[in-house]
């Protein structure tokens, strides 16, 4: 039965990790352009402005901005910029480049440890999104198209020339009007620390005492063609009522609009993540997929941007940054939820909170999964060895459970006579004081903190480009001479070799595939869960040492008597 749970444990692991490896994402289906926004004979009261439903709309196609946006209205400035300029905000954390024209977000580039390949600053926005396919960052739209157009070609007048944040935090305001009436102000305020930000939209014109309200756009993201194991495209990610929903770009046609309680909604790939958290005020967002363009990094991929419908003079806090579950949890509690840690986030998240506390001793990820690693199996220690003296157990009883068996072979599973065998056997077990379930649960027990190690070290950002020594220079990515592979695979060999079993030789041999299985499996997987599973695998065989000093080495079967010689 021990064997049993330990295969079904192998090959759960197995499973998952050829799902992450294996399962390729949905196709991204091509989208069209968006048509011209027009009015879309709402009900009386229904979106934001009037109390909007908790459910999707019915699919309808999403209303963002044009991509040949009409010709802006003929009317002279009155607060404008004489020109279109970059204007840079700056923190420890990031560089943000906006535009005078329709003060728009241009770049963000994470400052280290966040890298692109080449070791410069990573840019979260795409570099490979057609031109005009979609909105800016931050780019306001109308029921209006004229009013669009005149928005997007607007030279603003920004408050600074430059920010640059110490210790306090900063607001850049853009303002612009003309003499029709058209009035546009935004405002973004920056924190000092961390990548959240609030933008605080105010735009209005009265056309025969109509007011035009303005929908935010996020721009396309995210912008980093992952090149790590299981990576995520760019997706959505929301919490829609009480739940985390995931859709990907391919689903977007069919259903692009969602409205009522939107906690936090946003694009997501495997480490970063952009989104807008309206909070409690019921809200309305609208997706829309672009297929990125056929050359350049990460071709074939589908951009996904989304609108968010305000309030007017509505603040709005924005996330755009790495999935830093501190940084996450400053903003919003909820937000922490953008993460993906699978169904053990319960225990994922405390996990990687302990990985980061012993990591501001250690200053090195490295050790610090080896010492985390250490600490959980010591608290496992009892289980684990309540498990291996049960499993010895049974081990020395294996030829009387053999005898018994073989007595009953013959006989079909089906025959009411086997049932004296299972009696049998349960005699035996309790003349010798053994539980065959004694085995089985310590390990079971142990088994979600395994999978949340597994899922922890699969998703946290802060193992991307942290090196360990040596070789290793990122324990997000693979080993690149596939040197911890191999001690891995090593590590369970031996311990495969030392653990009791109860198991026929055949079966042996095929437990003893295992390791092979896995060292090809870890061969691509990231080194910091290689590094996490190897550690373990010396750690258990350690204690099996301790436990076999401690009950004695296991009993051997009498060899067969030699038949006399004549």
């Amino acid at each position: 039965m021990e064997k049993r749970v330990i295969v079904a444990m192998l090959l759960s692991v197995v499973v998952l990790a050829l799902y992450q490896m294996l399962l390729p994402p949905p196709v991204p289906m091509p989208v069209q352009d968006p048509a011209p926004p027009a009015a879309e004979g709402r009900e009386a009261g229904a979106g934001p402005a009037g109390g909007s439903a908790d459910r999707p709309v019915a699919p309808t196609r999403p209303t963002p901005a044009p991509a040949a946006a009409p010709a802006p209205r003929a009317a002279a400035p009155i607060v404008a910029d004489s020109a279109a300029r970059d204007i840079v905000v700056e923190t420890d954390d990031y560089v943000a480049t906006f535009t005078t024209q329709g003060a728009v977000l241009k770049s963000w580039r994470l400052k280290p440890p966040y890298l692109d390949e080449g070791g410069g600053p990573l840019e979260l926005l795409p570099t490979d999104a057609p031109p005009g396919a979609y909105p800016l960052a931050f780019a306001l739209s109308t029921d209006d198209p004229v009013v669009t157009g005149t928005l997007a070609a607007a030279l603003y007048r920004p408050s600074a020339d430059r920010l640059a944040l110490g210790s306090n935090s900063a607001t850049l305001r853009f303002s612009y009007q003309d003499a029709s009436g058209l009035t546009s102000h935004k405002a973004f305020h920056f924190r000092p620390d961390g990548h959240a930000f609030e933008v605080r939209v105010e735009a209005s014109i009265e056309s025969g005492g109509v007011s035009h309200p303005a929908v935010i756009h996020s721009g396309l993201a995210i912008g980093v063609p992952t090149q790590v194991t299981s990576a995520t495209p760019p997706r959505v990610v929301q919490f829609h009522d009480t739940s985390v929903e995931r859709i990907a770009a391919a689903a977007l046609q069919a259903q692009p609009i969602y409205e009522g309680s939107l906690h936090f909604v946003g694009v997501e790939d495997h480490y970063f993540v952009i989104a807008a958290v309206p909070g409690a005020t019921p809200a309305r967002v609208e997706y829309a997929a672009v297929p990125a363009r056929a050359s350049g990094a990460g071709a074939g991929r589908t951009l996904v941007g989304f609108a968010v419908h305000p309030k007017a003079a509505m603040a709005i806090p924005f996330y755009l940054g790495p999935k830093e579950i501190d940084h996450l949890r400053e903003v919003d509690s909820r937000l922490v939820n953008a993460i993906d840690f699978g169904m053990f986030a319960w225990l994922v998240r405390p996990l990687l909170d302990a990985l980061k506390w012993i990591n501001r001793y250690l200053d090195n990820f490295g050790w610090s999964i080896i010492a985390l690693t250490v600490v959980i199996n010591i608290l496992i220690f009892p289980l684990r060895h309540k498990s291996m003296i049960s499993m010895r157990k049974m081990q020395t009883l294996q030829p009387q459970v053999k005898a018994i068996q073989d007595r009953y072979k013959k006989l079909k599973f089906t025959d009411p006579e086997r049932q004296k065998m299972n009696a049998e056997m349960m005699a035996l077990y309790k003349q010798h004081g053994v539980n065959p379930a004694s085995g089985c649960v310590p390990m079971l027990l142990t088994m979600p903190v395994l999978f949340a190690f597994y899922s922890m070290l699969s998703v946290a950002v802060e193992l991307r480009g942290a090196p360990f020594f040596g070789w290793i220079t990122d324990l997000a990515a693979k080993d690149p001479f596939y040197i911890t592979p191999l001690i891995m695979g090593g590590t369970m060999f031996w311990q495969q070799k030392m653990m009791p079993t109860t198991a026929d030789p055949v079966q042996q041999k095929v437990f003893l595939l295992m390791p092979v299985i896995f060292t090809g499996l870890f061969m691509t997987m990231p080194s910091g869960l290689v590094l996490y599973w190897t550690a373990s695998n010396v750690l258990t065989i350690a204690q099996q040492y301790v436990t076999n000093r401690a009950i004695g080495a296991p009993a051997r079967p009498p060899r067969p008597a030699r038949k006399a010689q004549p």
